[in-house]
């Protein structure tokens, strides 16, 4: 019996929140008549800034293989892009 009733509030409760978070959704709101249904609009063509010249390190890269790859205390502090 308790099983039941337990079972019964778990459901009710998980019921009750998926009709608040759908309800909450304009898509829904506009099939269920509370809210007029949104006009199409059209997003303008978002353009990509132009990226500043950071003046990269022109430092060569380690070679593979030397013990400073591993034990470099630079390594571990610097942020690389």
């Amino acid at each position: 019996m308790l099983n039941f009733f337990l079972g019964t509030v778990a459901g009710g409760l998980i019921a009750c929140v998926l009709t608040i978070s759908a309800a909450r959704q304009p898509e829904i709101q506009a099939r269920l008549g509370l809210k007029p249904a949104p006009a199409p609009t059209t997003l303008a063509a978002v353009t990509k800034p132009a990226e500043p010249d950071c003046g990269r390190r022109t430092e060569p890269a380690p070679r593979i293989g030397t013990q400073d790859m591993l034990f470099n205390r630079q390594r571990f502090w610097s942020v690389s892009p």
